[in-house]
């Protein structure tokens, strides 16, 4: 299998940053209430990652091993500073809705995990299919936790009636519910994998 598609892969099922690494719990949890904000949050970190790692790769042999981390969080601070003004001026409602934890992106420990375990060491071209590997991992599970809870939360999907909304459950929308539905997501993730490697 050719290696870029190997890192690609990794990042989605290996090492999936939520179910596997469990990294990045405090965006995970907080801001997927609702399906739409679960996936925003994850393309918007998921476009920090794959930028982030390329310039990283590419400028690896330039930064003095002293300043290293300040100069990823620099490079990264600068995309998400991107992301926001693009998704304040675009998408103003979905931006307030992500609150503070858009910003967060910054110090997020998978896209400074990824820059440092990755991306110092790695050429550009599979530094970007790290971040895309990674980044498609955080917003497919992001994604499916916020339906998981919007589902049983509202009866909705994406704002999509499924079943009338009083038959839904308020505690899947607030942060008890967060809790539960990851807990279980993750062992079902965990039971596939095992099940997997066993055949």
């Amino acid at each position: 299998m050719n290696k870029n598609l190997k890192v690609l892969i990794n990042g989605v099922i290996k090492e999936n940053p939520i179910f596997v690494l469990l990294l990045g719990m405090c965006p995970t949890l907080a801001t997927t209430s609702s399906a739409i904000n679960g996936m925003s949050m994850g393309l918007a970190t998921m476009f920090v990652l794959i930028c982030s790692n390329a310039v990283i790769s590419m400028l690896k042999n330039v930064i003095p091993d002293m300043v290293r981390i300040p100069a990823f969080i620099v490079v990264i601070a600068t995309f998400v500073t991107v992301i926001e003004m693009l998704m304040n001026a675009y998408v103003p409602a979905l931006a307030e809705s992500l609150g503070i934890f858009l910003p967060l992106i910054v110090v997020n420990c998978i896209v400074l995990g990824r820059a440092e375990a990755f991306a110092a060491k790695n050429s550009v071209v599979s530094s970007i299919f790290d971040g895309i590997g990674m980044g498609l991992g955080f917003t497919l599970s992001l994604t499916l936790l916020g339906s998981v809870r919007e589902l049983l939360g509202t009866g909705t999907i994406f704002s999509v009636n499924i079943y009338p909304e009083e038959y839904g459950s308020l505690l899947f929308i607030l942060a008890p519910g967060a809790f539960i539905v990851l807990g279980y997501l993750i062992s079902i993730f965990n039971n596939i994998q095992s099940k997997r490697q066993n055949n």
